[in-house]
This record gives C-alpha cells, structure tokens and sequence, in this order.
C-alpha cells in the first residue's frame, strides 16, 4: 500500500508492507524511498502519527542518501566540450591523425583520434584506466587509517552504478564508482570514509555519523560539492 503524508511543506511518500510482527519499522532506501513494516492490526492513523514523528530523520536520512545519486549529463564529445576530471575542467580539443591518445594538457582534455566516432569510447578508456589507477592510490591511506577500528575492507572494486557512488558489502567488500574520478579529492575520500565507517558501523545510526565526523570533520562540506558537481 502506497501513502504519502505532509510534513511542514515536504510530501514524504511511503509504502506500507504489513506482517506478522509486533513494532512498526521505518526504513530509507538509498533511492530515497520509505518503507514502513507494520504489524497487520497497525491502523492509518497510528502509522501516520509514527511517520510524522520521525519525519526529521527520515528526511536527513534522504539527503544523505542524494549524495550517492551520480546524476551526469549527457555528453556529446565534440570540440570545446567541457568535461571533468578530480574536480577541474576541462575543455575537450580533438586532433585528427593517425597515432591514438588522450592527455591532460593545459586546460584542455587533448584527444587525438584517427575517426571522430571513436572519440567517446576513447575518452572512456582513459576514464576507466584514471580511475583504476587514482581511486585506488587514494583508498590505500585511507585504509590504514582504519586499522585502529580493527576493520579492513576485503576488496576494493570498481562499478558503475546507476545509483551509488559506493557501497559496502556484509562481507567487507567495498564498491566504487569509477565515475568519482570526475570528483574532487576530498569529495572521493569523503565517499571512501563513508564506506570504511560501515565496516564499523552497518546502518547510519548516530554512532556512524559520530565516527564518520571524528574521520573527516569537514564531510558535509565535501558531501555538498559532490551532490552540486555531477548534479
């Protein structure tokens, strides 16, 4: 069952799954949907009064998940094209010859091609091989830094997701986004101190907050760059 309810000026929409269970649960997925777990007898108007009581959190806990939505637009990989990459712009030049290459040089993103249709599955080649190399020379620290919790991530690996910017498995596994390259440093770290927090802590309880803002003091700051830069 679908329901939404007002909160100040926000509509916060819900789903409603009842079962056999004595307490009711709210849950915020990481696309920003609301579940509600009620018992069978549980009523509308109980549910409700529950909803809005903890609006607060659930509309925090939105916000926080907004961040981990990688919206980028399209591209069309043409002269003068703007793309990023560590947080700089950088405007895309494309040179006709034989020899295939893309480098950094100035301000511009120089590529150059022997047939302009191939200017955009190269460009993502040198993006994928970026990442692999950079986000993983980032993590390293990162990592050690968190053997005083007595946590290490199993693995490291990199995904798109349509959806996240990472993800940490039960089993220790952490997913990242090869699409944070684009992202500035600290917008990358914030996002791997995130992740390691949940090695730690598995929810986004006020222990996870706490331990995330003892890591990285300045996360929300980061965490606002990243929602603007790819938005």
């Amino acid at each position: 069952m679908k329901d939404s309810v007002l909160f100040g000026s926000r509509q916060i929409a819900y789903q409603i799954i009842y079962s056999d269970r004595k307490t009711l649960g709210i849950t915020v997925r990481p696309d920003q949907t609301v579940i509600i777990k009620a018992p069978e007898y549980a009523s509308l108007d109980k549910i409700k009064e529950k909803i809005l009581k903890k609006a607060p959190w659930i509309i925090k806990q939105q916000k926080l998940f907004l961040s981990y939505h990688p919206i980028s637009p399209e591209k069309q990989f043409i002269g003068g094209e703007s793309h990023l990459y560590l947080g700089r712009q950088y405007r895309l030049k494309i040179i006709i010859q034989k020899k295939e290459s893309v480098r950094l040089k100035g301000q511009f993103f120089e590529v150059n091609i022997k047939d302009k249709s191939r200017v955009k599955s190269l460009v993502n080649e040198w993006y994928t091989y970026q990442a692999r190399r950079r986000l993983i020379e980032i993590a390293l620290p990162l990592i050690e830094k968190f053997e005083k919790y007595n946590v290490k991530p199993d693995t490291i690996y990199l995904r798109k997701m349509a959806n996240r910017w990472g993800s940490c498995t039960p089993k220790g596994k952490i997913l990242l986004n090869p699409e944070l390259i684009k992202a500035p440093k600290g917008c990358i770290e914030y996002v791997i101190i995130h992740e390691l927090c949940h090695l730690v802590h598995h929810n986004h309880s006020q222990k996870f907050i706490d331990l995330q803002a003892k890591e990285m003091p300045d996360w929300e700051k980061w965490k606002t760059k990243l929602e603007k830069l790819l938005a």
